[in-house]
């Protein structure tokens, strides 16, 4: 190469400068040195193409080689055609002078670019590539940044749908220095939008209907797109019936026609309804569903106070856990009912206004307590199986749903019960007798004790004052002991009448189980009371009947038998005892317990 150069030199028409002296000649040749500056672009022409590289002269005393990479293609390259290309270096290590026709074309695009885009201009561009944070695009040949922020005026998830298509944008920055471009596409947008909406605001009225696009789905409702606003289309405002969310019926990207229920222009806040576009279907619903008509309906939604029974297509009604059985307390609806069950119902009330009917399903059915009197009559003997405790009682179970009571007062003829397990064990079968049937509050008063004989009425017959009798201690007070004389009859043995002895504690002298005599003193049957002497044992007869007042008087000074065993209840903490009976609901699970109360 550098031979042909000399070669070149040598070959020059010397005759020219025949006539200019050398110092002309230094000078023409240093002017022609400093036109050709590092950095600059000129004009080059093809010499030749070779080795996959093409020789380049620029009228300078060397040529200069570009690579052939940098050609779109080298057969369309003939000797003589020329471009601009940069002088990177006037020489290199072998004398050439380094071009670029790419670094030439790059800077020449950029100036275009420069000249036609300044900060604030739009201009259209084809998106090329992803990067960190944003996405390249090619505007004029020359490649500038979008943001990641600046796509959209929503945030985008997905980039890569937006590869490969030609988008307009806004020139935000311009730096020449780095050679950067900023641009936005999001700013465009909201001018746009802004525009839109303030067309939108002119032109939209309260009651017209418009079509839109679902934009977003929330928990309470839809953002609705109406081509330059968002509109909200709530939950409630979506369906004549019930949904639980939005996206039941619609989703993002729908097309939807909706109608503008209300306009806040000073926030630019529009309310919109879906179910309005169509008829309200509670309107006439009175006519159509009169109080008392039986209805079937599909269960479309479960709540632990109730079920939600579709009757036509945005119509539905409640059943409440107290409407749906005669004879069981339903705790939970989902107890009963299942979603998708169809069942029968009646309408109990219908309010329009307030879009509500009450609906029962036991009123489709026979209340079986309305021919309760009729099946167990006050009297009769009853057989059933013990369900369950209350404090107060015992529930027998005398049909599917139907419970009878008995108190603890009806459970005994000769003791105090205090608690139902005292006497009686769950799923027992008991033979009972019905006391009382209140159809108007479902329940039904049974007695056990009433089932058998009343031992007391024999007493008299058995017993009488003087008699000397032997039984059982079966219970201890301060004030004296009550013996058991026979199955279920007790008397008392006042503490003055244990023994001659001074007795200062009963519990020194009986125990619970001793074997004793004793001589009836007193009888009381309208108190059920037997009072005893055991002192008065050893007392010949015609002596005892001589001292009997006497010795009723010392029983307990002041005081007459037949409160004896008042003071027993008192002394063991049952005086005053509530029943509580008249809290008690048939059917009632929540009340009844299998634990026994406490001992005192």
């Amino acid at each position: 190469m550098e031979k042909r150069n000399k070669k070149r030199r040598m070959n020059f028409d010397m005759s020219q400068f025949s006539t200019i002296d050398s110092s002309e000649m230094e000078k023409m040749y240093n002017e022609t040195l400093h036109s050709f500056a590092e950095g600059s672009i000129i004009k080059g022409s093809v010499l030749e193409v070779r080795n996959n590289e093409v020789l380049i002269d620029i009228g300078y005393k060397s040529e200069g080689v570009i690579p052939g990479v940098e050609f779109d293609d080298l057969s369309q390259l003939k000797p003589g055609d020329t471009f601009d290309v940069l002088l990177v270096a006037i020489e290199d290590d072998n004398g050439m002078v380094v071009l670029s026709k790419e670094k030439a074309d790059l800077q020449l695009r950029w100036q275009r670019v420069v000249d036609i885009c300044k900060e604030g201009s739009v201009i259209e561009g084809l998106v090329k590539s992803r990067v960190r944070g944003g996405l390249i695009v090619e505007v004029a040949g020359v490649e500038a940044f979008l943001p990641g922020s600046q796509i959209d005026v929503s945030p985008v998830h997905n980039m890569d749908e937006f590869l490969n298509n030609t988008y307009e944008f806004r020139v935000i920055k311009i730096s020449a220095e780095r050679r950067n471009i900023i641009l936005s596409r999001r700013d465009l947008i909201e001018e746009r939008l802004k525009h839109k909406k303030k067309e939108l605001m002119a032109t939209i009225e309260k009651g017209q209907k418009r079509m839109g696009k679902v934009k977003n789905i929330t928990d309470f409702g839809v953002f609705v797109d109406l081509d330059g606003m968002d509109g909200l289309l709530h939950i409630t405002d979506m369906s004549w019936g019930r949904i639980k969310h939005p996206s039941e019926m619609v989703a993002v990207g729908d097309e939807v026609e909706v109608v503008i229920l209300e306009i806040d222009h000073d926030r630019e806040r529009v309310s919109l309804g879906l179910k309005q576009t169509s008829d309200n279907p509670w309107e006439g619903i009175e006519e159509r569903y009169p109080v008392g008509s039986r209805l079937r309906g599909k269960v479309t939604n479960l709540a632990p106070y109730g079920g939600f029974i579709e009757l036509e297509e945005g119509v539905e009604g409640l059943v409440h856990v107290s409407e749906m059985s005669w004879t069981k307390r339903i705790a939970r609806a989902s107890d009963l009912l299942a979603l998708g069950d169809e069942v029968d119902v009646a309408v109990l009330s219908v309010n329009a206004e307030s879009q509500k009917i009450a609906l029962g399903m036991r009123q489709t059915e026979d209340n079986p307590w309305d021919t309760v009197q009729s099946r167990y009559p006050v009297g009769s003997h009853i057989s059933g199986a013990v369900r369950n405790f209350t404090s107060y009682g015992a529930f027998i179970e005398l049909e599917d749903g139907i419970d009878g009571m008995i108190h603890v007062s009806d459970m005994s003829w000769t003791r105090k019960v205090n608690h139902p397990s005292e006497v009686l064990e769950k799923g027992q079968v008991v033979n009972a007798v019905v006391l009382e049937v209140d159809p108007s509050n479902n329940r039904i008063s049974l007695g056990l004790k009433q089932a058998s004989d009343d031992p007391w009425s024999k007493v008299t017959k058995t017993y009488e004052v003087g008699q000397i009798v032997t039984g059982k201690v079966s219970k201890v007070a301060s004030f004296g002991a009550f013996i058991e004389i026979a199955d279920g009859i007790d008397g008392l043995v006042h503490i003055s009448q244990i023994s001659d002895d001074h007795v200062e504690k009963v519990k020194d002298v009986l125990t619970v189980g001793k074997e004793v005599e004793a001589r009836i003193v007193k009888i009381d049957e309208a108190g059920r009371r037997i009072g005893l002497s055991m002192k008065a044992v050893a007392m010949p007869d015609e002596e005892f009947q001589r001292q009997k007042e006497e010795i009723l008087e010392g029983l307990k000074p002041g005081e007459e038998m037949v409160n004896l065993g008042g003071a027993f209840d008192e002394a063991l903490g049952l005086g005053n005892f509530d029943t509580g009976a008249e809290e008690w609901h048939p059917g009632d699970d929540s009340e009844p317990t299998d634990e026994a109360p406490e001992e005192k």
